[in-house]
């Protein structure tokens, strides 16, 4: 049963990858700017013979329907060819080594928000219009509000420039950088039993962490409370605490479980948008992963390198989806997976 579901799901990807990689290829294709203009742009006088050998060497000079195919073809291998802005290096590894960072500030993000909200949200909804009640709810205005370059550009000025509690850049201290097992520098540090390092990474987290973290706090908060409220007045949570059962119990085995389900989606619509909200996060904050590698690519015209990173989201993205809907089905009996 769960195998043939999660086929299904899988097939399902595949329109969703080409729908995908059709528009970024051609709206890259579209936008003003050379890529090769964009690589001789300091290199002194270029004859146009050089510039014509160039565009035969990446293939440019082709047709933009061969080039979409050789581009699905190679990506379909997990190929994505040279990157026009990193000196010949291939795409693969140029993604391979930011993707270690981007995982590790997504992952730090999500656990700030889960961690924060759903406590939040079950405290909210036991004394709706309480004094916690309404500061929750201020809060989560104010994270929905705030758009997150300049929630960050606050943070550093006021935890950076200001009080020098944290660092505003990069990933960690050049001269504490672990040694290599996965090229996450946190559990690297700990692999390796690296605690200056460890909190070194630590550090740099916390700033455009918690900037990425309090949109996603906000909504799971808000979507906590207001589920938790409905399930609270339900019937069977009633007979519970007419048993006499302890009130952590009727609230934590019958309350929350329900008043999860419909909060699973939208956890994992937001860690979606956490994965394409950390271009601008990582941008402010220099923070050396594929958020940041993207913009660099998109304003040095790398093609391949741009498609290959929204690749990666759109994979994720839908990954997360189908993540979410299995464990709806394992939360919810009343879900049926065919």
């Amino acid at each position: 049963m769960w195998g043939r579901f999660l086929r299904q799901r899988l097939l399902q990807l595949i329109p969703v990858l080409i729908g995908v990689s059709f528009i970024v290829f051609l709206t890259m294709h579209l936008t003003p700017g050379d890529p090769i203009e964009h690589m001789l742009g300091q290199a002194g006088r270029i004859t146009q013979e050089q510039i014509d050998e160039l565009r035969a060497h990446y293939g440019l000079d082709r047709p933009l329907i061969v080039q979409y195919g050789l581009f699905v073809g190679n990506a379909v291998r997990g190929e994505f060819g040279p990157s026009y802005s990193h000196h010949g290096r291939t795409v693969r590894s140029v993604v391979a080594a930011r993707l270690p960072a981007t995982l590790e500030l997504t992952v730090f993000a999500f656990v700030i928000a889960i961690v924060f909200a759903i406590p939040a949200g079950v405290i909210a909804s036991l004394r709706p219009h309480g004094l916690f009640d309404r500061l929750a709810t201020v809060g989560a205005l104010l994270g929905i509000s705030m758009p997150g370059f300049w929630l960050g550009i606050v943070l550093m000025i006021i935890f950076g420039l200001q009080r020098h509690w944290l660092p505003i850049s990069g990933r960690i201290d050049l001269a504490l950088v672990p040694d290599y097992v996965t090229g996450i520098h946190t559990l690297d540090a700990l692999l390796t039993a690296n605690g200056p390092a460890f909190w070194s990474a630590l550090k740099h987290l916390a700033l455009p962490g918690v900037a990425m973290a309090a949109p996603m706090a906000a909504m799971v908060m808000r979507m906590v409370r207001s589920s938790m409220i409905g399930v609270l007045a339900q019937d069977y949570v009633q007979f519970a605490r007419a048993k006499g059962l302890p009130e952590t119990t009727v609230v934590g085995k019958h309350a929350l479980r329900n008043a999860l389900i419909p909060t699973v989606n939208l956890v994992a619509l937001q860690t979606g948008l956490l994965l394409s909200g950390n271009m601008i996060i990582e941008t402010v904050f220099q923070f050396p992963g594929l958020g940041k590698l993207a913009v660099d690519a998109i304003a040095a015209a790398d093609y391949p390198l741009v498609q290959a990173v929204v690749l990666i989201y759109a994979v994720s993205y839908v990954l997360l989806n189908l993540v979410a809907d299995a464990l709806h089905a394992a939360l919810d009996p009343r879900v049926q997976i065919a």
